[in-house]
């Protein structure tokens, strides 16, 4: 593996859901130290690396969040099963018979989420989409085996896809969970790595947030903390490419990033997107445009912080996002950070003024 493919592998292997991502923290932390000239935090756990250029301002926020989606531990049956809630955006079909790591204080333990086998289905559950509260996770229980004793199994854990990162017979397209949105934690550090030894007009803030999944919440106290000036929001785009009419999408493995016109919490800085798209064209980098209509990022917190700050939404497109297992293509991941990069670049004093001046 070359050093993307480890900083991949490293940062969607680890554990994190909204609310629990201590862990994708520690390797932030890890990564942006070196490349930044200091780190600050908010009070919700999001990280921030501070890279001075020529200039103090302007602030430019390039930012990613770190939690996935995932599930907590709600309650335990005196059988032994586990009952879960949702943490972020899940579908029932998706979930089931899928394999889960609950995170214990003692470690964790396999599970496999469970619900009534098709057998033995009336036809009209066969024609609906099975509830989550009607599904369950299976830790192997037996008559009088105590899974709280003897697993640590407690309320308020918290339950993770087991998935590993894997590239695929296709090198150049690799699978594995979180990549929404770990792959942006990842544009973050490839960014303020390009720009270690290369001089830039501005101030780069590399960021990682928390809790996106359930409501945006880390970005918000990180945009009041940092107090931007222009941002750029990395997340991943939505992958259409797959049957039964996905030859006709522009949405695709290796289509070029997305750059988001449309999502339901924000409609971007019109002169920054079309500085965007310029840019995208100027450096032959491909791109498509697309909308997400149910769905936000975190721009939408970050783009109505204080006074409003000039907001725009790029990222590689992935296939089978908020579930197991995602699918990325590499040339995606590296025309996002060349990109952003290029982007960052330009945005200098006299050019982020011109963002919002009547």
């Amino acid at each position: 593996m070359d050093r993307t493919e480890l900083l991949l592998k490293e940062i969607t292997e680890a554990n994190g859901v909204s609310g629990y991502e201590s862990e994708v923290r520690a390797i932030m932390r890890r990564h942006l130290k070196p490349l930044s000239d200091g780190l600050e935090f908010d009070k919700m756990g999001s990280i921030m690396g501070r890279k001075k250029g020529s200039a103090a301002t302007p602030k430019v926020m390039v930012i990613g969040h770190m939690d996935e989606i995932g599930f907590m531990v709600k309650d335990v049956t005196k059988e032994g099963f586990i009952k879960f809630l949702p943490l972020g955006g899940w579908w029932g079909h998706v979930a089931l018979g899928q394999r889960m790591r609950i995170i214990t204080s003692q470690g964790p333990v396999l599970g496999v989420i469970g619900s009534k086998p098709p057998h033995l289905l009336t036809q009209p559950e066969r024609e609906k989409v099975l509830d989550l509260k009607d599904m369950f996770i299976d830790v192997g229980v037996q008559a009088k085996f105590d899974v709280k004793k003897k697993l640590g199994i407690k309320v308020g854990d918290p339950v993770i896809p087991d998935s590993d990162f894997t590239i695929m017979g296709n090198p150049q397209v690799y699978c594995s969970k979180a990549f929404d949105n770990r792959s942006a934690c990842a544009v973050v550090v490839e960014v303020l790595r390009k720009f270690k030894t290369t001089r830039h007009p501005n101030t780069i803030l590399g960021c990682a947030s928390v809790q996106e999944e359930v409501g945006l919440r880390g970005a918000q106290t990180l945009a009041h903390i940092a107090d931007p000036d222009v941002c750029i929001v990395v997340d991943t785009g939505i992958a259409q490419d797959i049957p039964p009419d996905g030859s006709n999408k522009v949405e695709k493995l290796g289509g070029g990033p997305a750059i988001l016109v449309y999502d339901s919490g924000m409609i971007p800085n019109l002169k920054l997107r079309d500085m965007v798209i310029k840019v995208a064209e100027q450096k032959k980098i491909p791109y498509h445009l697309t909308s997400m209509e149910r769905g936000a990022t975190d721009g939408g917190r970050v783009h109505v912080s204080r006074a409003g700050v000039p907001s725009i939404c790029i990222g590689p497109p992935v296939r089978y996002i908020h579930s197991h297992n995602g699918l990325m293509h590499r040339t995606d991941f590296d025309n996002t950070v060349k990109l952003v990069s290029e982007v960052v670049a330009r945005l200098d004093a006299k050019t982020v003024a011109s963002l919002t001046q009547g």
